[in-house]
């Protein structure tokens, strides 16, 4: 288990559990054993089938798991997607936490497929973005993946990205990515660089200075991100970004664009709603 994940699920089940849940103390006999199911109650795509292992794991391994659906399925009110068996007070102070993060995961990865069918038959991927709740960031992207996304990069630790505010601060495009470049070669290296640009101008003067590996157009229009690509003629990977919404993701991808970032996969998703419910 990634020892990271393994030490949040516990901080999670300690936020919840306290010094004890009481109700549960109060009216189930220590040594009661029962199972519950996990209810799909609306449609969408199932994420987080995996973390839910953990977690049921990391707080009692003898629970048992079986499980009749996986994460990217596309689930359908009534379905149930696993059986857990084993003592009653675990199945109840795991209960919710499991929820919080499935629903979750499956909200995003649900959006997410949303974003990738509207792009279906072009070459344009959609990206998420650090939009995401903290402590939350690893699960959050693999539910991007899991839906249908690529993820960007996971932090400021794995890709150079040089947005509006490092170019205006290190004093212009080519000092920005001369100084990147320098960086990279003197610290031993090889992140990839993205530089973001705002207008046609700045698009030539990356062009002079080379060396990166992919252009964003920052609130571009439509008709500037076709012109953007066709400047660009597949020197560089190009990523579209800034005030993209699912109406316009199609426009915006015929553009001929290989990337579209959308911060509404993370950051303003709606939970996919589920239950898990006792068996009798």
């Amino acid at each position: 288990m990634n020892k990271q994940l393994e030490q949040q699920i516990l901080a999670w089940l300690q936020e919840d559990i306290g010094d004890g849940d009481h109700t549960s103390l109060s009216c189930i006999p220590e040594t009661a054993e029962g199972k519950s199911q996990l209810i799909i109650k609306e449609k969408g795509v199932l994420a987080g089938i995996e973390v839910a292992k953990k977690i049921f794991s990391s707080f009692d391994d003898k629970l048992k798991m079986t499980t009749f659906l996986q994460d990217g399925q596309e689930v359908n009110m009534g379905d149930v997607a696993f059986i857990v068996e084993g003592k009653v007070l675990s199945l109840l102070q795991t209960e919710r936490v499991m929820l919080n993060v499935m629903q979750r995961m499956s909200g995003i990865a649900t959006t997410t497929r949303h974003y990738a069918k509207q792009l279906e038959g072009l070459k344009t991927k959609v990206l998420d973005t650090r939009k995401t709740t903290p402590g939350l960031r690893l699960l959050e992207k693999e539910a991007v993946r899991i839906g249908g996304g690529v993820n960007h990069r996971i932090g400021l630790y794995d890709m150079i990205l040089l947005k509006d505010n490092h170019v205006d601060f290190a004093g212009g495009i080519q000092k920005a990515i001369l100084a990147a470049q320098d960086y990279l070669t003197k610290h031993g290296k090889t992140l990839k660089i993205e530089i973001e640009v705002r207008n046609f101008k700045e698009i030539e003067q990356v062009l002079e200075v080379g060396g990166v590996d992919r252009i964003m157009f920052d609130n571009f229009s439509i008709e500037q991100t076709r012109k953007g690509v066709a400047m660009i003629n597949g020197r560089y990977e190009t990523e579209s970004s800034g005030g993209i919404i699912f109406e316009t993701l199609r426009a915006y991808a015929e553009c001929g664009v290989d990337y579209i970032s959308v911060g509404a996969l993370t950051h303003s998703v709606k939970s996919l709603d589920m239950s898990f419910k006792a068996m009798k």
